[in-house]
């Protein structure tokens, strides 16, 4: 089975112990019978679609490209606090109180991960991926801007773990 995945999604394959596959921005230009790719790419191949915004994302589309195409390494263990169950709960109960109100899906698995309320009113924060800063006119409230796909690395746990610090710097002078 020939196997094609987009750059984002690179590193799952690798993690999940596959080796052999092509790298393309745009799998329905390749030669290939299915296609790893973000959850919101559209394509025309059959696809394995990866949500990869939370570290419970990625460690689920590790394993889930290790099921379904054969890989052979076993589950891995992400090297960061906001990966460890203990850190995220004592960190959720203190992040409880903080409003944001969030533009965009992928922002939302993350702030919901990190124990953010979402709001749509009278928030205490706005969070937007730097390719809307056009469109956010809310004034008087602090606005956090969140790097989106060509502006971090490709590697998704690095790119989870710019995001998370940044949002935990950004909004932990709340607690």
């Amino acid at each position: 089975m020939k196997i094609v995945t987009t750059p984002m999604c690179e590193k799952i394959l690798k993690l999940a112990g596959i080796k052999n596959y092509i790298v393309s921005k745009n799998p329905d230009e390749t030669d290939a019978d299915i296609a790893v790719v973000l959850y919101e790419t559209n394509t025309k191949k059959k696809a394995i679609k990866l949500k990869l915004n939370t570290f419970d994302q990625i460690e689920k589309s590790i394993s889930k490209v290790r099921d379904l195409l054969g890989g052979k390494n076993k589950k891995i263990k992400i090297n960061f606090r906001w990966a460890d169950e203990n850190y995220r709960k004592v960190q959720r109960r203190k992040n409880r109180k903080i409003k944001v109100k969030v533009y965009s899906n992928f922002l939302k698995d993350i702030v919901k991960d990190m124990g953010y309320k979402i709001v749509n009113k009278n928030p205490d924060f706005i969070i937007y991926p730097d390719y809307m800063e056009d469109k956010i006119k809310e004034e008087n409230v602090s606005k956090v801007k969140v790097p989106s796909h060509e502006n971090v690395p490709k590697d998704p746990i690095e790119r989870a773990k710019v995001r998370y610090n940044l949002l935990e710097k950004k909004l932990c002078m709340k607690h």
